[in-house]
């Protein structure tokens, strides 16, 4: 019985000439890494971003370092750059999307009493967060990373993905309006 082959392989396979293996890759992360980039940019503009994602990934796919048999934190890396490269090309009067409010809709405490407004609050405390303290935060709660394969996604080794988790989980707990929503969860999860 064979199982069906990793990513680290699916690539292998397409560098070999096999021209379904990549689109096998596709597959299996495409919903992962579309949501990736919805989350940031909104629904329309991920749809338009996702094939260039893609082409870019096929064009570099030779430097996949192959000891690593998930291609989903590569592929956020390579969705993670290409978002960079299309906010420095909007023109200056386009807003920058804002990635602490993009995520309408996600709420990491769902057991919270409904009355708890969160979401203002976890913006509002994300914004305290440094760009690369945000961005794994919201890696690994957004698109379920580990920690060190966050630090992959944005090109960072995973001492500094931690270091930098450790440090956004300090500014979080301080965070105006946090320690009442933790406490609040805290409560509810010791009741069941």
């Amino acid at each position: 019985m064979t199982s069906d082959p990793n990513d680290a392989e699916l690539i292998a396979r397409s560098l070999d000439g096999d021209e379904d293996a990549f689109v096998e890759v596709v597959r299996n992360h495409e919903a992962a890494v579309g949501a990736y980039l919805a989350r940031r940019v909104g629904r329309e503009q991920a749809e338009d971003l996702l094939g260039e994602v893609w082409a870019a990934a096929l064009a570099s796919r030779a430097a996949y370092d192959r000891a690593f048999p998930d291609a989903r934190p590569w592929l956020i890396g390579v969705a993670h750059n290409m978002l960079r490269r299309h906010w420095r090309s909007r023109r200056p009067e386009q807003p920058r999307a804002d990635v602490a409010g993009s995520a309408s809709g996600w709420d990491p405490w769902a057991a919270v009493d409904d009355r708890v407004d969160a979401e203002p609050v976890l913006r509002r405390a994300l914004a305290l967060l440094g760009p690369q303290q945000r961005e794994i935060v919201t890696l690994v709660a957004w698109e379920d990373l580990t920690v060190a394969d966050a630090g992959r996604a944005i090109g960072i080794p995973p001492g500094t993905a931690r270091r930098h988790m450790h440090e956004a989980r300090m500014v979080l707990r301080n965070a105006p309006g946090m320690a009442a929503l933790l406490n609040d969860h805290d409560t509810v999860k010791e009741a069941h």
